[in-house]
């Protein structure tokens, strides 16, 4: 819904812009300013349009940059887990061995 409401908004600005543009070129008959009021308007929305796809392609790509980034992030972050969980067993071992020397 919002989509579409924004795109009528667009549309609206788009008229208004070239409606005061045929204002300024008082030469114009009716249907001529009818005519470039139409072709502006399509124009604009065209360009609109464009400018969204542009965006809409570039979130795409960020968004996959960002999840690969994550992932690599949450892998770095597991492994370093693992090793100090391996770190803190081997201690662990280490100081029962050492404590079973010692009452020997």
């Amino acid at each position: 819904m919002e989509g579409y409401l924004l795109a009528q908004a667009e549309r609206e600005q788009a008229q208004y812009e070239a409606q005061v543009l045929c204002g300024r070129l008082s030469w114009l008959t009716r249907g001529q300013a009818e005519d470039l009021t139409r072709h502006y308007t399509e124009q604009r929305l065209g360009l609109t349009c464009q400018a969204l796809q542009v965006t809409a392609d570039r979130a795409k790509r960020l968004r996959g940059e960002y999840e690969a980034r994550y992932a690599a992030l949450r892998r770095t972050l597991l492994k370093r887990h693992a090793v100090c969980a391996c770190l803190l067993f081997v201690c662990s071992v280490a100081a029962n061995v050492g404590a079973g020397l010692l009452t020997r």
